[in-house]
């Protein structure tokens, strides 16, 4: 009963969050409007949106749950062997079931966390760029020194001039 029952309510979840199943709605909604002066607009053609509507979102309402609740089990579940296979802190494991009060304490801890995270990777960043620079600064001396080098030797071994005297 609970394998047919997931298998109806993923096929429904995903049928009525269809954009066809939206338009379908969209339609359904403006021939009412449409089918008003038809009815003049008597109590009864407004109880037919009414209940249609309500009944389509009472059901809805657990399909929709249904369906969450299995997809956030399923990830909390693949949250936690990710937890179990790594070097994370194990503290994490079933968060989910802790109080407000609890899940904040935990954030802020995290939050702090991540913060230090950050700063330890600014400054590895910047001795990075620092030895990028100097490298750079390095790598341009030797290019200036070869440059200079090479034209050097060309000079030397250049013809001399005549110079005519007169």
């Amino acid at each position: 009963m609970d394998k047919l029952f997931a298998k109806f309510a993923n096929a429904t979840a995903r049928l009525t969050g269809s954009p066809p199943a939206f338009l379908v709605c969209v339609l359904m909604v403006v021939a009412w409007a449409v089918s008003g002066p038809i009815f003049k607009f008597s109590e009864t053609w407004q109880l037919v949106i009414n209940t249609g509507t309500t009944i389509i979102t009472f059901l809805m309402v657990f399909l929709i749950q249904n369906t969450q609740n299995r997809d956030g089990a399923a990830v909390q579940t693949k949250l936690d062997e990710l937890i179990l296979t790594s070097q994370a802190e194990n503290d994490f494991m079933g968060i989910e079931k802790l109080t407000e009060k609890e899940l904040e304490a935990m954030h802020a801890r995290c939050t702090e966390h991540a913060k230090i995270a950050h700063e330890r990777l600014e400054k590895v960043n910047a001795v990075r760029e620092a030895r990028k620079g100097k490298a750079a600064a390095k790598a341009s001396t030797k290019t200036k020194a070869k440059r200079a080098s090479a034209k050097r030797p060309a000079a030397r071994n250049a013809p001399p001039r005549r110079v005519k005297v007169s």
